[in-house]
């Protein structure tokens, strides 16, 4: 099993969803940062469970980080965080051992690890590791904001249900940024948050569960950073993006939509005011794997979360009998909203990285000593 990313920096991710604890190591930040622990606190808010419309399981997460950081700023040495596991309850899945769960990792981590694997509460595929890498995210963010790079993601759709889209103005786009990153329930549309949240209810009464797509943003970013084929800006986002739980696809600018058009609808013009800029950004901010100073605009889907009490066919992997399914324990009828503050810690984890190349030609400017 690997666990670990990065070049410049890298992140080491370790834990299980009902273990004692669940933690991320992160390597190669510089030193001097001045961590802001309430930013860390507020984005871990935002992935926390929240009334009908969340998992029942409530976790403190408070992050604790051990090592790689002194009086609040970092050291430069390996950065690691642990957060503790305070609400497990493991006998909702004891008497479902060995039974696969339509859309979870079941089946192929029996076969992968040989039924060693911790199953209880999906172990290391859970979604619980994903607070971790909020918190990680955290850091990486306040670094990229030091440097005028800033983050956001709202919900660009919710099953059948669509928000207001993110401007292609880049002031009206920055200050919708901003908006988002102040909820916990980030859409621009007040009006259609609460159908939104009206439909995750039904569902969830329903025992069934919904998904959708995420709309990131990203401004400041200079231009030049990336490569040209493997280490390309959308490879390195979309190898991270997809290691998030239950995420099905990714897309950058028109995306798919670049299949209807003709390239002469599909280019960016050029134009030169004050810097070299493109008229419209149907590519994303991104020419050739490298990022060209215009937005970077990522479209991420969400599957509804496979964690349903509906009862399903199903397959018990030790008798090797067919078995019909209904699964207990605490789970998202649709995990969206909590979802989107992990995309953006994993974009800015890989945006960091590629930013840290830069090192070599100009240090990093802003909140450092």
């Amino acid at each position: 099993m690997k666990n670990n990313f990065g070049t410049n920096i890298s992140w080491t991710l370790f834990g299980e969803s009902h273990g004692p604890a669940i933690g991320i190591t992160l390597d190669g930040l510089p030193a001097g940062f001045k961590v802001d622990m309430e930013q860390i606190k507020s984005d871990m808010d935002k992935r926390k469970a929240t009334g009908k419309i969340s998992t029942q399981r409530y976790e403190a997460d408070e992050v604790h980080i051990l090592s790689g950081m002194y009086n609040g700023y970092t050291t430069g040495t390996a950065l690691t965080i642990l957060i503790e596991n305070q609400n497990t309850k493991s006998k909702d899945y004891s008497a479902f051992h060995g039974r696969l769960r339509p859309g979870h990792a079941d089946f192929t981590a029996f076969e992968k690890y040989n039924g060693y694997q911790d199953y209880r509460g999906g172990g290391h595929f859970s979604g619980r590791l994903t607070a971790c890498i909020v918190a990680a995210g955290s850091i990486c963010r306040q670094i990229l904001k030091s440097q005028g790079i800033v983050i956001g993601s709202h919900i660009e759709s919710l099953y059948t249900l669509s928000d207001t889209p993110f401007s292609k103005d880049y002031t009206v786009l920055e200050k919708q940024i901003q908006e988002v990153n102040d909820k916990n329930f980030a859409v621009l549309d007040n009006q259609v948050k609460n159908q939104m949240i009206q439909e995750i209810e039904k569902a969830a009464a329903e025992g069934d569960s919904l998904g959708g797509v995420l709309e990131t943003a990203v401004i400041g970013l200079p231009v030049g950073l990336g490569e040209p084929f493997f280490d390309s800006v959308e490879s390195i986002l979309s190898h991270l993006i997809f290691s998030v739980p239950a995420v099905k696809g990714v897309s950058f600018g028109k995306g798919f939509g670049f299949a209807k058009l003709k390239g002469s609808q599909a280019n960016d013009a050029f134009r030169f005011t004050n810097k070299i800029e493109t008229k419209t950004n149907n590519n994303a901010g991104i020419n050739g794997g490298i990022t060209n100073g215009m937005p970077i605009l990522i479209h991420t889907c969400i599957k509804p979360t496979p964690s349903i009490f509906k009862t399903q066919e199903s397959v018990d992997y030790l008798s090797k009998e067919n078995v019909d399914l209904k699964i207990q324990g605490r789970h998202d009828p649709c995990i969206l909203h909590r979802a989107r503050i992990v995309v953006d810690s994993v974009v800015a984890f890989g945006l960091l990285d590629l930013y840290m190349s830069r090192l070599a030609i100009k240090p990093l400017q802003g909140d450092f000593e």
